[in-house]
């Protein structure tokens, strides 16, 4: 296994990545801007390194920082996280160089799935379904224009480098498409420094499913199920649900084989996602893009299949091939739509398992940035509104505990550190204690016990 790793990031996924490396016996080096000297991930770390000034251009995302922080501290391993310069093959090429291991794809696959234009044809030549669209980059209005009259409208102007909604235009005519592609163009150039765009048939109330995937070094690739993330907000995400009630066990199964060979043909290493279309009949999928890293959303899988998806890379990435099979993947959860109730799920969809609450407030009236140290009163707040059972007093429930128990925690988003809670009420008696599903499924089951006509063991499901 590596020795010692870099977390080159900040925030809810540093503190993921620190817990994984803990449980692995793997030594870690945090970073941190100026501006995030007191932040939590800087406040668990065993070492920290300064690499900047607060702009993120001058710290996270300052390749030769980074690479001058992991030499200094002997690190043979650099983990990027996600967001930053997580997809970035120049820095995943440039740690190699170096002598460190980079827990993530190599630089050559980022880059044939990066590039969504490119990507597209991979998949083309793989056998994976593709949105009709260009073969390829567009390289003026004239050939856009030309491509949408053979498709048909409407159509997606799309950023070939591309991510999080920017640089995408909807056309439903000729007379459309013009403004829209200078738009998007000058869109994709400000955010990412590449305005490529290529066009693509717009699927009409489609279903927006994604697969998790890992693969070894050996060629092994596996995925772990789906998730569904078709409610967004300007082409952002807002809930993840897993599994997608809406694939039947025959399509679940085909769309993650097609998930495999997109993998596959891009030579991938790590965990990642392949993301698709479904139409609005569910009969039809389309590839629409790979993220090359693991993604926030990550926790949801790791809820219904009981893989650590982080431990995995931190394996694959020390060469080691993968600990499972195909065939050792089980999904467990969201089936039946009248057993587990609308509060359950929206515990769930949420993502409250893993991830810091970042400036999303799960309870009317009680918000939570970052870093931001809470109290076990304000805790059991979020709690109390998100299984909607106000009149039942959690803090007083568990009032005399000898510590923050570790369920809290992990029902306000596993903070990794149960001392941050029990800064406000309970000194530091849970300095260190370790966040387990099995302690949310615990909690959860005697809360439901509360709610009438909720049976006891509800969420047996997490452990």
């Amino acid at each position: 296994m590596l020795k010692r790793v870099l977390i080159a990031n900040r925030g809810e996924i540093a503190l993921r990545v620190r817990r994984a490396c803990r449980e692995a016996g793997i030594e870690t080096v945090s970073v941190y801007s100026q501006a995030d000297a007191e932040a939590l991930h800087v406040q668990l770390a065993t070492r920290s390194v300064c690499i900047g000034p607060p702009r993120a251009a001058d710290s996270y995302l300052n390749p030769q920082a980074l690479l001058s922080a992991a030499i200094a501290t002997g690190c043979d391993g650099l983990h990027p996280g996600y967001g930053f310069l997580s997809e970035n093959p120049e820095f995943a090429d440039a740690c190699a160089e170096n002598g460190i291991t980079f827990i993530g794809p190599s630089g050559d696959a980022i880059r044939k799935a990066g590039s969504k234009s490119a990507a597209r044809d991979l998949m083309r030549a793989a056998g994976v379904p593709v949105t009709p669209g260009s073969d390829g980059p567009v390289s003026s209005v004239e050939d856009a224009l030309a491509v949408a009259e053979t498709v048909g409208y409407p159509v997606l102007l799309k950023a070939s480098a591309g991510g999080g909604g920017r640089g995408i235009r909807r056309c439903d005519s000729s007379k459309d498409l013009p403004d829209a592609y200078a738009a998007a163009k000058a869109e994709a150039n400000a955010c990412f420094g590449n305005d490529e765009m290529y066009l693509e048939k717009l699927v009409l109330e489609p279903r927006h499913i994604e697969f998790q995937i890992l693969a070894d070094r050996q060629g092994h690739v596996i995925h772990l199920g789906d998730r569904d993330c078709s409610i967004q907000r300007r082409n952002q995400k807002l809930i993840e649900e897993a599994p997608a009630r809406c694939l039947t066990p025959e399509l679940r199964e085909e769309m993650g084989r097609a998930a495999v060979k997109a993998a596959q043909a891009v030579r991938y290493e790590g965990a990642g996602t392949v993301e698709f279309l479904l139409d609005s009949d569910g009969q039809h999928f389309y590839f629409m893009e790979m993220n090359t890293r693991i993604q926030v959303e990550h926790g949801i899988t790791e809820m219904i299949t009981g893989v650590d998806l982080v431990r995995q890379q931190l394996r694959i990435a020390s060469g080691l091939p993968l600990d499972l099979t195909q065939e050792d993947v089980t999904l467990t959860g969201f089936y039946d739509d009248e057993a587990i109730p609308t509060w359950a799920k929206a515990y769930a969809a949420a993502g409250v398992a893993d991830g810091i609450i970042q400036g999303v407030s799960t309870a009317e009236g009680v918000a939570f940035q970052g870093d931001e140290p809470i109290t076990f009163n304000e805790a059991a707040t979020v709690l109390n509104r998100v299984l909607a059972v106000e009149d039942v007093d959690l803090a007083g429930w568990y009032a005399d505990r000898e510590a923050v128990p570790s369920w809290a925690a992990q029902a306000v988003g596993n903070m990794e550190a149960v001392s941050v809670l029990a800064a406000g009420s309970f000194g530091s008696a849970a300095m260190g204690e370790n966040v387990t599903r099995a302690d949310a499924a615990q909690m959860l089951s005697a809360a439901g016990t509360l709610l009438e006509g909720e049976p006891a063991g509800l969420f047996d499901w997490l452990l």
